[in-house]
């Protein structure tokens, strides 16, 4: 069994990030995959070496600010578990705080984890609307697309992205790329959100949530037909 941890589902569930949850969860129950959820919120315990799978979403100033105290009491714990092999998506606000600091626009440092080998400063506009990357899964390239929406400006140091921006804005709309890779753990801006519509990313993370569990980690075909309807709209409204 894949043993699934939602962090704070109250606070960060922006533009219905909860979503990714439900993928990740329906296409292990279409392929016969037992899975037990857990949500946990501020002030409950966690143990993460238990986790196969966690996900950290999005949320407002507020809702992360609320949070943000919570999570760097779990800082080492959680550290540990990325580098014996976590699987972990995070996005947006969940991103940022895996980071070095967030930069305000009065100059203030806002300590992240210090996990990631990156950092996040407020930009002068949003960054907002679909966006389509290229990415690479399992050696095949791939287009993911997504809806971005946030001010910070992210600039990862030496990590690969999750991806380079064929049309959007991507990290920091400058250098042309998108999220964070680093060992099982994937970063993005992509909300809408990510993975109901990109099955392939779906299968990856749950591929290597069932390595880190010791489980066979082939996966039967499923008909993605849809999903890949959904992103080539996508791609045919923005890709010319």
């Amino acid at each position: 069994m894949l043993k699934v941890c939602h962090l704070y589902p109250d606070l960060l569930n922006l533009y219905g990030d909860r979503g990714n949850i439900i993928a990740f969860v329906q296409r292990c129950h279409w392929r016969g995959i037992p899975v037990e959820v857990v949500e946990v919120n501020v002030g409950e315990s966690v143990d993460f070496e238990e986790i196969d799978f966690l996900f950290l979403g999005g949320g407002s100033d507020r809702e992360q600010n609320l949070m943000a105290a919570d999570l760097l009491l779990r800082k080492e714990s959680l550290r540990q578990a990325i580098e014996k092999g976590l699987v972990v998506l995070a996005i947006c606000g969940g991103y940022q705080m895996l980071g070095q600091y967030y930069l305000t626009h009065e100059g203030q440092k806002i300590p992240g984890l210090g996990i990631l080998d990156l950092y996040t400063r407020a930009g002068e506009k949003r960054l907002i609307g679909n966006i389509v990357i290229e990415s690479s899964i399992n050696g095949v390239p791939v287009k993911i697309a997504g809806f971005e929406n946030h001010s910070g400006q992210t600039f990862i140091g030496d990590m690969e992205p999750l991806g380079k921006v064929v049309s959007g804005f991507g990290n920091n709309g400058q250098d042309h790329l998108e999220g964070a890779r680093y060992k099982n753990v994937f970063c993005s801006y992509l909300h809408g959100p990510l993975l109901p519509k990109n099955s392939s990313l779906t299968d990856l993370l749950i591929q290597l949530a069932l390595q880190r569990r010791g489980l066979e980690s082939t996966l039967s075909q499923l008909n993605n037909d849809l999903e890949e309807a959904a992103v080539g709209v996508i791609v045919e409204r923005l890709v010319k």
